[in-house]
């Protein structure tokens, strides 16, 4: 990937990093961003040396949200064929977060400064979110006359609860840091940007040191148990699990217990 690219990957060891790579405009996001993170989420997918991923970014801020001039290009003549297009065109971008939530590898969010409208739709779509003291959030759309549509309304309800989410999507408010460790949107704060790097490098690093097949299932069956209920979860849990017992993993973590020894799971 060119260097210049709106979007970096670098890989170090069993993690891969993704970078939002445009600093000089806050890291907002044209169209082509959207169409590069379904893209990349589903080579991290089928990767298996890809065991989790942390998504930060280069300069000031995470990232402002949705390129505004870029974002033009959505604006059409009120006509009915427009509409229509404009709906795909909002399903297509909603199958972007939607292919961060689906990928199979733990996604972890390390934002500093802003992380505005859109960033907020893509950290949610992600499985843990660390933030530096510096980090400001908001749910924007709501003061600038649109409604949120490419995944925080339908996500942040069930990372924060209906009273806090209200609040932040009705008033489309900046909130802190503290306020977001305070509601559970991130589970940890970081002094500044350096040591969160470094605390997500090593709790990315903890995750993908851990069987492969058990750490994908947990992330399978949360996001099912979600939407489907307790119940229904109960049950695919169920499926999962006499799907993948017994596997290698489970007997090297065995047999590296009894050794005394570090084990090395291969995701088999």
């Amino acid at each position: 990937m060119k260097e210049d690219s709106l979007l970096r990957v670098e890989k170090t060891g069993y993690v891969t990093w993704l970078i939002l790579n445009r600093p000089g405009q806050r890291n907002t996001m044209t169209m082509e961003f959207f169409r590069e993170i379904t893209r990349l989420f589903e080579e991290f997918g089928a990767d298996a040396d890809v065991r989790a991923v942390v998504i930060r970014a280069e300069g000031k801020c995470f990232t402002a949200g949705l390129d505004l001039v870029a974002a033009q290009e959505l604006l059409g003549d009120g006509s009915a064929v427009y509409r229509d297009w404009l709906r795909r065109k909002i399903v297509e971008l909603q199958a972007s977060m939607t292919a961060i939530e689906k990928c199979r590898k733990p996604v972890i969010a390390a934002i500093h400064g802003y992380c505005i409208g859109g960033g907020v739709d893509l950290t949610s779509a992600c499985d843990i979110r660390l933030a530096s003291k510096d980090a400001v959030f908001s749910i924007r759309e709501t003061r600038i006359g649109i409604i949120a549509d490419i995944g925080t309304l339908q996500r942040v309800p069930h990372i924060i609860g209906q009273g806090w989410f209200r609040e932040l999507a009705l008033t489309g408010r900046d909130f802190t840091a503290g306020e977001a460790l305070q509601m559970g949107y991130i589970t940890r704060l970081c002094e500044d940007k350096e040591s969160l790097f470094e605390e997500t490098r090593k709790l990315a690093e903890e995750i993908a040191g851990l069987p492969p097949l058990a750490v994908q299932g947990v992330k399978e069956v949360a996001n099912y148990s979600r939407d489907h209920g307790i119940h229904q979860g109960l049950d695919y849990v169920a499926q999962k699990n006499a799907a993948v017992v017994p596997n290698e993993d489970m007997l090297e973590a065995v047999a590296a217990f009894l050794e005394k020894r570090r084990p090395e799971f291969k995701g088999r």
